[in-house]
């Protein structure tokens, strides 16, 4: 049934201004003549386009986050109060900080620059690791975790950069030195092919699926207990509300959701929201609550998109409180970088 909302100030749209935002690929299905209350009908406007694309959970994503932000807006309501209300405040970050970079050599390059995370107040880094030989890339391993201490939360991306044999070596490595979690070692496709064999042998825990385009390519992997940790994107699996429904799913094997963020301050905005709702994994302490990937990237979308900046201190990025996503979009910004 349609409900009719009255918005406090009459707001028009259109619906090419929700895909400049969202997801231009959808131009044909939306757009036309638009006003503010038809956004009340969101799974009208995500349903149609899933039919039209076959499912495309990128295209999807981008309109459900527009959807989010304009009916967020609309209540004069942050996100996170759409669905259900936040559980927390303010979500622990980890940052992909540690990237190769051409002309620095990582055992040098990797340590100085985990240290300059921790100064600033990061308590949890991530690093790119699959380029060089396991020998190699496991000395540097050390070497960060000495330059850091115990304390510090540290996790490897591998990229896809291993074999079966050469992954499980390196996680042994990767254990011995507490940490955290080993992801996407491994290609990701097609889907996500000798993960749950490579579990099996993994000593600690296994991360992967942020390529998974919707709830039913999680439940394949979750089925298959090919992962410790999934890690949906809501910019690549159609938005917020599928991630949510996957993390439901992954809760009732056991698996933890740490959703997986590359991108810039709408993506960032919409996982902080999505993060605030997520439910603690256990009962017990500390209660490992799932994190904010924050990468550390040049990008000039999370560098100046959003008209205002996130609120990061002491390791945790304060949830949004302002109506929809809690930002603006610094439109001469889109403006230079459009095609």
């Amino acid at each position: 049934m349609k409900q009719n909302y009255s918005p406090a100030l009459p707001v028009q749209n259109s619906r090419r201004d929700l895909l400049r935002i969202g997801a231009g690929v959808l131009a044909g299905g939306l757009v036309g003549p638009f006003s503010l209350a038809d956004a009340f009908d969101a799974e009208d406007l995500a349903g149609q386009p899933k039919l039209k694309i076959f499912g495309n959970g990128l295209a999807v994503g981008g309109v459900e986050t527009a959807l989010n932000d304009l009916r967020g807006k609309a209540l004069n309501l942050p996100v996170a109060e759409l669905f259900g209300g936040r559980m927390r405040a303010g979500v622990p970050v980890y940052v992909s900080a540690l990237e190769y970079v051409e002309g620095l050599e990582i055992e040098e390059h990797y340590p100085a620059t985990a240290v300059k995370m921790v100064q600033r107040g990061h308590q949890a880094i991530k690093m790119r690791f699959g380029r060089y030989s396991v020998a190699r890339e496991a000395k540097v391993a050390a070497a960060v975790r000495d330059a850091v201490g115990a304390d510090v939360q540290l996790m490897v991306d591998g990229n896809g950069g291993y074999t079966m044999g050469s992954a499980i070596r390196m996680g042994h490595a990767l254990n011995e030195l507490s940490y955290e979690f080993f992801e996407e070692p491994l290609p990701q496709s097609p889907k996500y092919a000798g993960y749950d064999e490579l579990r099996r042998k993994m000593p600690l825990p296994l991360a992967g699926g942020e390529a998974i385009d919707s709830r039913a390519a999680a439940k394949q992997l979750i089925d298959r207990r090919a992962i410790d940790i999934i890690q949906p994107d809501i910019g690549l699996c159609g938005g917020l509300g599928e991630v949510l429904f996957i993390s439901e799913m992954s809760k009732l094997s056991s698996i933890r959701c740490i959703p997986h963020c590359w991108g810039g301050d709408i993506l960032i905005a919409a996982t902080i929201h999505l993060l605030s709702l997520l439910h603690e994994p256990h009962w017990g302490l500390p209660t490992d609550t799932p994190q904010l990937e924050l990468d550390q990237s040049e990008n000039p979308w999370r560098d100046g998109l959003a008209t205002e900046r996130f609120e990061l201190r002491d390791g945790f990025i304060t949830v949004p409180t302002k109506p929809g996503l809690g930002i603006d979009v610094n439109e001469e910004i889109v403006k230079q970088y459009a095609v």
